[in-house]
């Protein structure tokens, strides 16, 4: 995709470090540097005026990942793309069928109204739910980490959607300031929607959620 769009040695790509290795991966492979940017804590996608802040005369491209089945805010970022000069790809989430995302969505809502304690997503047009992250309160990966053995032991397959920030890895190790992206890596986890879970399967999760969240507060 990069390659063919003709980004090469000596460009640089701004990308997200809230993610999968694979995509910076793919960057570095054509030769260019993988330039990250901080994410909206609301979408998990990136924000705007971190990827305006990166953008430096090297920079040839942006690319933006539509993350946990929520869609980014493009409009901004082609807006920005247009008046930089750079160009912005969109790496997007395989669709899942109709139905399936009605039954997550049906799901999503039920947590929604459910959960206490616990940060839910904000849904937004198109959301799919591909993913159910919620924020767990407290005093960041030490808690949510206890948070997600605890609803484990109740039979709740949660898990955590990122747990190293790509700019935090050995190989791509940068010394930049991504505060949204940090804390998400630390708070998020992602709660079961699948479209298969019976009435009583997802009132054990909120019940499981629920005997924790708002126990957890933050050290003064």
């Amino acid at each position: 995709m990069l390659r063919a769009a003709g980004v090469g040695a000596g460009d640089e790509v701004v990308l997200p470090a809230f993610g999968n290795v694979e995509l910076a991966d793919a960057v570095a492979t054509t030769g260019a540097l993988p330039v990250f940017a901080d994410i909206d804590p609301a979408t998990y996608c990136l924000e705007p005026a971190a990827v305006d802040a990166a953008v430096t005369p090297r920079t040839a491209a942006v690319v933006v990942v539509h993350r946990f089945g929520r869609p980014a805010d493009v409009g901004p970022l082609h807006a920005l793309g247009r008046r930089r000069g750079l160009l912005v790809l969109e790496h997007g989430e395989t669709e899942a069928p109709f139905d399936e995302i009605a039954q997550r969505r049906e799901r999503a809502a039920f947590l929604d109204a459910k959960l206490r304690g616990v940060r839910t997503p904000e849904g937004g047009a198109g959301h799919t739910y591909q993913q159910y992250v919620v924020r767990v309160p407290g005093n960041g990966r030490p808690d949510r980490d206890a948070f997600a053995r605890a609803i484990r032991a109740k039979g709740v397959d949660c898990r955590v959607p990122v747990k190293t920030p790509v700019h935090r890895l050995p190989e791509f190790r940068r010394c930049v300031s991504l505060p949204e992206t940090e804390r998400a890596a630390d708070e998020a986890l992602a709660l079961p929607v699948d479209g298969t879970l019976t009435k009583r399967e997802m009132q054990r999760i909120a019940s499981a959620c629920n005997a924790l969240g708002g126990l957890l507060q933050p050290a003064v």
